[in-house]
């Protein structure tokens, strides 16, 4: 009877199963690898796009907010009444003409009587080594990201005003070559681009457009008689 011999694998089929097996490894090295990079790309981007929305949100409220009056009705003229009307105080908004990297403005918050601007009262934003600061009350500034995460490297405030005639709710007409009559209502907008890059990935940079319309618009001018 003949006896059967088992035969193993040879030097050589052994050399190229291992080379086929490193081969295959490696492949599967290289996609985990990418995926991993895409996927922290990812996060990072996320991220970035994250600090930018809510920086870009906490700019919009407060524009929003600009020239809220608690004492409105002191700017309101009433029959039989000797008092002048007041201006209000807190009509007043930088940038006003050109677009700028730092905003000036204030709004009511309840600290005063309401007829004059609190230091309180005063707020707004720039641009300082990589961080939008915001400003609560004078002389307290106080970073609203992180650069150790986001650098911001662009920050503009551009205003926008379009002026409406109040001429229908005057009594009597303007006289000719009248300067304050008939009065105009300057409605505010604000044009806010924020961009900046990941502190992480400098190659990462996402940029954000927004539109802010002020809600407390200005009166310019007055009716006369």
């Amino acid at each position: 009877m003949r006896r059967s011999r088992s035969r193993g694998l040879s030097m050589v089929e052994l050399l190229v199963g291992t080379a086929v097996g490193l081969v295959v490894a490696a492949a599967a090295a290289g996609v985990v690898g990418t995926h991993q990079r895409e996927l922290r790309r990812s996060l990072t981007e996320a991220r970035l796009m994250h600090d930018l929305r809510t920086t870009s949100e906490l700019v919009a409220r407060d524009l929003r907010r600009a020239g809220h009056w608690s004492a409105a009705a002191s700017g309101v003229h009433i029959e039989g009444d000797a008092a002048a009307p007041i201006a209000n105080p807190h009509a007043s908004i930088a940038p006003a003409l050109a677009a700028s990297s730092a905003v000036a403005l204030s709004f009511s918050n309840g600290a005063g009587d309401g007829l004059a601007v609190d230091d309180s009262e005063r707020f707004g934003f720039r641009l300082r080594a990589g961080a939008v600061e915001l400003q609560l009350g004078a002389g307290n500034w106080q970073a609203i990201n992180d650069p150790a995460t986001l650098v911001v490297t662009t920050f503009r405030v551009e205003p926008r005003v379009d002026e409406i005639s109040l001429a229908s709710f005057c009594a009597a007409p303007c006289a000719a070559g009248s300067v304050v009559c008939p009065p105009t209502q300057l409605v505010r907008s604000f044009a806010v681009t924020l961009a900046g890059r990941s502190a992480t990935d400098t190659a990462l940079t996402r940029a954000l457009h927004t539109s802010v319309r002020a809600r407390n618009d200005a009166v310019r001018g007055s009716c006369e008689g």
